[in-house]
């Protein structure tokens, strides 16, 4: 349960933009789990800052517990290059802490997950874990089929693949928004866990929808609240 609630908070942090550009954004989700009586909400936003930066801000919290993820990015050449991310977890089993300093000088993360130290080496493309969701949103928005990202965990790196399985309409709190249906890939003989994910077509490729379904059964689904891009209001048919 705990690693679905992480999850379902991670993915609330896919933001809002465009295939060729980033542009501010902010939006609100829903979350309802089916076999439990708990329900919470989350915001996200993206401004940029006055040196050409961007700030990925998210908040979250629930009945039994409150997540906080900050990224400062660099958007250059089309190219999304973290520089710095903070992790706070409370409230749900062990809290956690994660602080990183990406170095594209010297092509190292440093900085410490709770009390353990990191030292890993910058590969090129490397994401943390919430740039990685923009670049996953840019990417499904310019129309690809198929995406893989290396994603510095905290002292460990993984590979994160994910597929289109294609069109379909969501009705959300906002309206109906027409969106693409997006598959986190696994291997089934190490998960059995299902990940899916619904982005708008139009608005930017916002997140629309989420669906997660654990190894025991337990399932859970997000849904887009209310979102602006660009200081204008997602509205569906």
């Amino acid at each position: 349960m705990r690693r679905a609630l992480l999850f379902a908070f991670a993915l609330f942090a896919l933001p809002a933009v465009q295939a060729a550009d980033l542009h501010p954004f902010s939006a609100s989700y829903t979350a309802d789990w089916k076999q439990l009586p708990m329900s919470g909400s989350a915001e996200r936003s993206l401004t940029k800052n006055d040196n050409g930066s961007w700030t990925l801000n998210f908040k979250a919290s629930m009945m039994i517990a409150s997540l906080t993820e900050t990224s400062v990015i660099q958007f250059d050449k089309d190219a999304l290059q973290p520089k710095s991310y903070t992790f706070e977890r409370g409230g749900l089993g062990k809290a956690k802490k994660i602080n990183l300093d990406f170095d594209h000088s010297t092509n190292k993360v440093t900085g410490f997950e709770n009390k353990d130290p990191v030292n890993v080496t910058l590969e090129s493309g490397m994401l943390d874990k919430s740039t990685y969701q923009l670049a996953l949103q840019r990417d499904v928005a310019a129309g690809k089929k198929s995406m893989s990202y290396r994603v510095v965990e905290g002292t460990d790196v993984d590979t994160y693949d994910f597929r289109v399985i294609g069109p379909e309409k969501v009705q959300t709190k906002a309206g109906s928004i027409d969106a693409i249906k997006v598959e986190r890939v696994r291997d089934p003989s190490q998960s059995k866990r299902i990940t899916q994910m619904w982005f708008a077509k139009d608005w930017g490729g916002i997140l629309v929808a989420l669906r997660q379904v654990e190894t025991d059964g337990k399932e859970y689904n997000i849904m887009l609240l209310d979102g602006t891009v660009d200081g204008k209001a997602v509205k569906g048919s």
